[in-house]
């Protein structure tokens, strides 16, 4: 149950990342205002590790594929460490 719910979370998380990349599409967004400052406050702070990594290229911000990738390799190892335990 504990492993599903986990797997549940990562799933969530990438699914408001996705949202976030979708939503930066469109110019006319006021990222002051509600829901759209509680995404960017939520997924934000994951993405700006990895802009700082990797810087964007010619206007195009490669982060949120890299943060996916990442929080997916994680997800695959945390779960596996749980589902191990009998969590």
């Amino acid at each position: 149950m504990f492993t599903r719910a986990l797997a549940s979370l990562f799933n969530l998380y990438n699914l408001l990342i996705l949202i976030r990349v979708f939503l930066s599409w469109i110019p006319s967004i006021n990222w002051d205002s509600q829901p759209f400052r509680w995404i960017s406050s939520v997924t934000d702070p994951v993405l700006n590790i990895f802009r700082g990594i990797f810087p964007p290229i010619s206007g195009l911000d490669f982060s949120p594929v890299v943060a996916i990738l990442a929080l997916y390799i994680v997800e695959g190892f945390v779960v596996r460490m749980s589902a191990g335990l009998g969590l």
